[in-house]
């Protein structure tokens, strides 16, 4: 049996993360711990016997623990995670694993010393239409991919639990930034998967379109440059719909995703799939999170392979911070290093 704990008890934890965890019956979630005292109620709603500390440094001295589960806002999850890994836990975090490319080389080199996993909950991945869309690529469907052009629209942030810390996605001390921080990194690991390539370069507005009052952006667009092809990527909180739409036009046919569809064209010739749920439908997706718990407890177990999900955060946080300095430099092309995914 698998002894974990989970640091923050907020949506994504209480509705997607405790869910899949207790599905699991080699698993068994014995701690957890969350800055407001009125979610011990909900934890132990659904783990009656699970313990409750007051605060990450209380649990991890009381419990042996396997792995953390950290759910908590972005700006904390490098110090937790540390702590975790210095009282030799796995961890499992959600994203974006850390909010500075400065955070990451001592986490993943503090994770290498002790001989645990540090994983990114990259559940995007194992969304149905994300996961049919990959495999067409793989099969090499639409031959090689030559643009790709992503939507992403909301019209607000996706709401936080009730409690009186307000909602941490527009704190920028909290969330590390807005919609490209909350939405970007998803877009960033699955479009690098898509063309195969990582990116030479990156260029971005960041913009607040409607809600002038929050200090956080609502509206992002950013182009990335492949050595062989191009992304264009547009998240908004400030839209009139909620959609997720995305064309991956390539050089023998072209794929549209259309929140639950997907679209095949090849030869004048149209096939269509439905795949859902909708991308669109909800910030938290249960089933996306199991296949994120077989290869996290994979890796824990020595049963799986690393399956370059460090990696894939490395240049997520790279991909984002330098889309924040092209938008302060008022959109200038920004050059990707030749290796962000190995500056540990």
């Amino acid at each position: 049996m698998v002894r974990g704990a989970i640091v923050g008890l907020g949506n994504v934890a209480l509705e997607g993360h405790l869910p899949g965890w207790m599905r699991r019956p080699d698993v068994a979630i014995v701690a957890a711990t969350d800055v407001e005292p009125s979610r011990r109620a909900a934890l132990q709603a659904q783990v009656p016997d699970a313990r409750w500390y007051a605060d990450t440094d209380d649990l991890l001295a009381h419990e042996a623990l396997d792995f953390v589960d950290v759910c908590t806002p972005p700006s904390t999850h490098a110090p937790v995670a540390t702590a975790a890994l210095r009282s030799g836990v796995h961890v499992l975090c959600e994203k974006p694993l850390v909010i500075s490319p400065d955070e990451l080389p001592p986490l993943a080199q503090l994770a290498d010393a002790r001989g645990l996993v540090l994983h990114t909950v990259h559940n995007w991945h194992h969304a149905p239409i994300i996961k049919r869309a990959t495999e067409l690529i793989a099969e090499r469907a639409i031959g090689d991919v030559r643009r790709v052009v992503w939507q992403t629209l909301r019209t607000k942030p996706a709401a936080t639990r009730d409690g009186t810390h307000g909602n941490w996605r527009l704190d920028p001390a909290r969330s590390g930034g807005g919609v490209l921080t909350d939405h970007g990194w998803h877009v960033f690991y699955v479009i690098r998967r898509w063309v195969g390539q990582t990116p030479t370069s990156v260029t971005a507005r960041l913009e607040t379109r409607r809600h002038t009052a929050w200090p956080v952006e609502d509206t992002a667009v950013v182009h990335l440059a492949f050595p062989h092809a191009t992304a264009e990527i547009v998240l908004t909180w400030a839209a009139d719909e909620r959609a997720n739409r995305a064309e991956i036009v390539g050089t023998a046919g072209r794929l549209e995703l259309r929140d639950d569809t997907i679209v095949f064209v090849r030869d004048g010739r149209e096939q269509q799939w439905p795949c859902p749920p909708a991308l669109s439908n909800g910030s938290v997706h249960r089933d996306w999170f199991d296949p994120v718990i077989d290869q996290f407890l994979g890796e824990v177990t020595g049963a799986a392979k690393p399956d370059g999900n460090l990696a894939e955060a490395a240049l997520c946080t790279t991909l984002e911070n330098l889309a924040r300095e092209s938008s302060r430099r008022g959109g200038s092309s920004m050059s990707v290093p030749a290796a962000p995914t190995t500056a540990w």
